[in-house]
């Protein structure tokens, strides 16, 4: 009985789908197994034509209702026929041959990003995950659709029909808005931010609370250990030491500062902003060679990859200070604490700039702004026009700026003619310079002028290069000439790009360091020496350092925790 109730319920349902919007579904589907800049797993893959499927099906439903709305003629039943058997059987090509060549154009992607190919595109697997999303998705939206016609039902009684619809179509959008973000959103957030905060409380056994007077979290220290938070031990405590510096250079170094405030040191932003200037003056910052403004991601993590390097170029007579914002990884923070990361990153950036612009200015610092993914996002909203006429900084290197950065578009968007998107060039590069594994491009002939931001990104990272306008056009980088981390084999569709590009985003840190969203120490040592303009360091000498940082990496964890 049951048996039969189910296949009448499928049968039901087949009877009721519309062949243009299962059409246009399928064509959609064989797009989504094409290349994008990350490559994606067999269930990945299945979810995003599942998506696809859907997305290009409820565009067929839509336009056939227009079509009829519009009272367009249409074919006869019988040639009706054949064309719908026809497309059936050319559909079905399409998505037979692009299940075949799957696995190739996923290999064209890890081919360019260095990673071993895969034995097989997981046909099979991949069709029944995209089916199951489909009717999950189906039976979603049928459900709305239902909950609108009741209600435009229940007000036709008393409204004219037309009057009804739209107030049935209104009412069920509101209330569905209302009941995932009031309740939904809201209880995922509390819980995952419950969760962040006890992950990040915890205190790792490995993890020796530091000694010397440099670093937050030591005895003299008013940053008490267990307060900097998982991420900000992890910061502080490690790191090269003097010694390490000096038996790599040959030279004396200095004890390299790092300080850190965790969310736990004080309650408001401006509040743990004063604790960590009052710690920069204790531990003499403001004398050192140069200082490092910090703004760390989501989670409050700052890439080791980024400072490191740094350190060896100046001797250890660095300074580099961090504010925790936000408890959540990025993309968490930005859309549920969007106001917290510019905040913080306003308040550290007041406090030590603030006493930084107050000191004579043969006797201070060279001072620097970083940040990496949604912490170069709020650190270069951080700064002001004015920071820059009056009193300016000497510069930044932002890496992996997401693409919400409203100053790196303007950048992007204003690029000298015949740059490209993913490496331009901007005002032959004066102020302003683009970096990517191979350095900045050659259009950069101008003079460095007073202020040096460098802005280092790959290609091949969605974060940076996504944008909502693939839904209807090719975007600049996918055109020729491409990055060198970009598949040759990746090609526009239309709405299905924009999913492809989606999908990549949280998986852009999954790739090898060198790509994607995962920033490489040499290269952050190449952005480092255009920033800072530093001398006495000889090709022979910045190659060795590079394969030093390799090797440091590959020692240290911190390396490979990603925990934007």
């Amino acid at each position: 009985m049951k048996r039969l109730l189910l296949v009448s319920a499928l049968k039901s349902i087949e009877r009721s789908l519309c062949g243009f919007g299962l059409a246009v579904g399928a064509l959609f589907f064989a797009a989504s197994l094409t290349p994008s800049l990350i490559p994606r797993s067999f269930e990945i893959q299945g979810v995003l034509a599942g998506v696809a499927f859907s997305s290009g099906y409820g565009i067929g439903v839509l336009v056939r209702w227009l079509w009829r709305y519009l009272e367009i003629p249409s074919l006869s039943a019988r040639v009706l026929n054949y064309t719908t058997l026809a497309s059936a059987v050319i559909c079905l090509c399409i998505v037979l041959l692009a299940l075949r060549q799957a696995g190739i154009w996923q290999d064209s992607v890890r081919g360019v990003l260095g990673m071993v190919p895969v034995d097989t595109g997981y046909p099979f697997s991949v069709s029944l995950i995209a089916i199951a999303t489909f009717v999950t998705l189906l039976f979603v939206a049928r459900g709305l659709i239902g909950i609108g016609r009741r209600i435009a039902n229940k007000l036709n009684s008393f409204l004219p029909l037309r009057v009804s619809i739209v107030a049935g179509i209104a009412i069920t959008a509101v209330l569905t808005t209302t009941i995932v973000n009031g309740v939904l959103v809201d209880y995922a957030f509390r819980a995952l931010d419950r969760s962040f905060e006890r992950l990040d409380a915890l205190i790792e056994p490995d993890r020796p609370q530091p000694l010397i007077a440099e670093r937050a979290g030591s005895p003299g220290s008013k940053l008490e250990w267990r307060k900097l938070g998982r991420t900000g031990r992890a910061f502080v405590a490690s790191g090269p030491s003097a010694a390490e510096i000096s038996d790599f250079t040959q030279k004396p170094a200095l004890e390299p500062i790092r300080l850190y405030a965790g969310l736990q040191v004080a309650e408001t932003p401006s509040e743990r902003a004063k604790l960590l200037l009052d710690e920069l003056i204790r531990v003499n910052a403001f004398d050192r060679a140069a200082l490092v403004i910090i703004t760390p991601t989501g989670t409050g993590w700052v890439d080791p990859s980024a400072i490191d390097g740094l350190e060896f170029l100046f001797s250890g007579d660095v300074a580099s200070v961090a504010l925790q914002y936000s408890y959540l990884n990025s993309p968490l923070s930005l859309l549920f604490q969007p106001e917290h990361g510019l905040e913080s990153a306003e308040a550290l950036f007041r406090a030590v700039y603030g006493h930084w612009k107050g000191l004579p200015v043969n006797e201070r610092p060279e001072l620097y702004l970083h940040g990496l993914s949604l912490g170069a996002f709020n650190s270069q909203r951080s700064i002001t026009f004015f920071d820059i006429l009056g009193d300016p900084i000497h510069g930044a290197v932002w890496s992996g700026a997401p693409f919400p950065s409203e100053k790196w578009r303007s950048l992007t968007e204003n690029r000298d003619a015949g740059s490209t998107e993913w490496l331009p060039v901007f005002q032959k590069g004066r102020f302003v310079r683009f970096m990517n594994q191979d350095g900045p491009p050659a259009g950069n002939t101008a003079q460095w002028g007073s202020v040096r931001f460098v802005y280092l990104q790959y290609a091949s990272d969605a974060i940076t290069f996504f944008n909502k306008s693939l839904f209807y056009q090719e975007a600049d980088w996918m055109k020729s000439p491409r990055g060198p981390d970009v598949s040759p084999a990746i090609r526009w569709y239309p709405v299905v790009s924009m999913l492809q590009v989606l999908i990549d985003m949280p998986l852009a840190d999954t790739v090898p360091m060198g790509y994607g969203h995962v920033y490489a120490p040499e290269h952050y040592l190449n952005a480092w020496l255009e920033a800072t303009g530093i001398e006495g360091w000889s090709i022979e000498d910045v190659d060795a350092l590079k394969q030093h940082l390799r090797t440091r990496g590959q020692r240290d964890d911190g390396y490979e925790y990603r925990g934007g």
